[in-house]
């Protein structure tokens, strides 16, 4: 149920952003008096699964949801038509019109997708606010993985700054260590302050995880208070099998107790593939269970941890959301392209991700509130990304726009054909790149 509902999110925000960007290209053509042929959601090799023409459009859906397209006429774009290309030029086409016109249809689906993108934002902010954890606020500290381990964090530690500047935001620390490359991270261990460095292998190495199966634990999580008591079972349970019931609290495991989440977790794994003998608090009656451990560590329990954590809440008026919607719009796409500079690590490659990757973004439940921010987010980045320069992309067409601009000579439609086609095969190794790297996630 969680993946259908993952999906359907994915497929609802994808149909909407294809459908608007595109949207954008018409609307610039129609200003210009330039025909389109083709306003499609959705690719339609061979079929379409809804078509109909109105005046010189055809407008239909396809059956591969991983993208859409406009065709214009006159334009060397995806569908390589180059028999149109050899009749004389009309005055509807694309490649009639001055370099300006051409250029705000080649933008007009990337200026949808940045106005959409704040658009949400004011949207969210009005209606939901804003809810974050300060970092200052996770006060049990952190849990983290073997990587901030071997650089010396600890389970418990406070992080207090980055480069001794103060982080706001809990969410904020893994992306500012990634996206910034902080040298320091100061904690606050036992009450004392305690620095430590970050050495330069510890973003590449995080990029490295980050490309190993999509159910791994983060990196850097808050530590969360634990009672023992089960607030549920998967569909296989050893626990359950063993007597245990919901709602039981699990007093001790092999004699010991647990304050914390990690620790209850670590003396589980500490006894992979044997069995743990348990104290079980049942109303007021104590069991003594034994509860066999899988191999990978895990023995079915869902438990029901302690989130006593307080939340920063801000709510802003109509008038207040806009320029904080705004604000938060240029963040992210600030944030995003600082994320191209990691590209300089070869590890980032085995991080780029597919549409498998993106839909597993969303949660597992129907969240209007998370639907639209990824939705938001989404739009800055599909705008983002076809601002690059690679033939085939709109940023492309821009690219020899500006050329013709600056030259005041128009590329030949010879080489318009060929860079068209070296940008479409390198856009299909990018593709089969990221697929690649979500079929090996399956598999992790």
């Amino acid at each position: 149920m969680d993946i259908l509902v993952k999906v359907l999110q994915f497929l609802l925000s994808l149909s909407l952003l294809v459908m608007l960007h595109e949207a954008g290209h018409f609307i610039m053509a129609k200003m210009f008096k330039t025909r389109v042929e083709k306003f499609y959601i959705f690719f339609n090799p061979w079929f379409s699964l809804f078509k109909f023409k109105k005046g010189e459009t055809e407008y239909g859906v396809g059956w591969i949801p991983l993208g859409g397209y406009v065709k214009i006429a006159g334009m060397i774009d995806e569908s390589m038509d180059l028999e149109q290309m050899k009749q004389p030029a009309q005055p509807y086409e694309f490649r009639s019109k001055p370099a300006w016109q051409r250029m705000l249809i080649m933008l007009g689906g990337v200026l949808v997708n940045f106005i959409l993108a704040f658009v949400i934002y004011i949207g969210v902010l009005f209606t939901w606010g804003e809810t974050y954890l300060p970092a200052e606020n996770v006060k049990y500290g952190v849990v983290c993985d073997s990587l901030f381990y071997n650089v010396g964090l600890r389970n418990g530690d406070i992080i207090v700054s980055l480069d001794n500047k103060k982080v706001d935001r809990f969410s904020d620390i893994l992306s500012t260590i990634l996206l910034d490359g902080s040298k320091t991270m100061q904690v606050r261990r036992d009450g004392q302050m305690i620095n430590i460095d970050l050495p330069e292998s510890l973003v590449k190495e995080l990029l490295l995880a980050s490309s190993k199966g999509y159910n791994q634990a983060p990196p850097l999580s808050p530590r969360y208070r634990y009672d023992g008591k089960i607030l549920d079972f998967p569909e296989v349970s050893a626990a359950r099998d063993a007597g245990i019931q919901k709602g039981d609290r699990m007093l001790t495991i092999d004699g010991h107790t647990f304050t914390y989440y990690d620790e209850y977790l670590a003396l589980i794994r500490e006894r992979k593939g044997s069995d743990l003998q348990t104290t079980i608090l049942r109303g007021r009656d104590t069991l003594y269970v034994t509860i066999p451990v899988s191999t990978d560590g895990f023995i079915g329990v869902y438990p029901e941890l302690k989130n006593d954590f307080e939340f920063a809440v801000k709510y802003y008026s109509f008038f207040e959301a806009i320029p904080a919607g705004i604000e938060r719009g240029f963040d992210q796409m600030g944030a995003y392209f600082k994320q191209f500079k990691l590209f300089k690590n070869p590890e980032a490659l085995r991080s780029v991700g597919s549409f498998l990757t993106i839909g597993n973004i969303f949660p597992g439940v129907w969240d209007w509130e998370a639907f639209w921010n990824l939705t938001a987010f989404l739009s800055i980045v599909l705008a983002i990304m076809n601002l690059l320069p690679i033939p085939a992309l709109d940023g492309g067409h821009v690219l020899f726009l500006l050329y013709e601009v600056i030259t005041r000579r128009k590329p030949s439609e010879k080489f318009l054909e060929k860079a068209q086609m070296v940008g479409m095969v390198f856009l299909l190794l990018l593709m089969a790149l990221a697929f690649g790297n979500d079929i090996l996630k399956l598999f992790y």
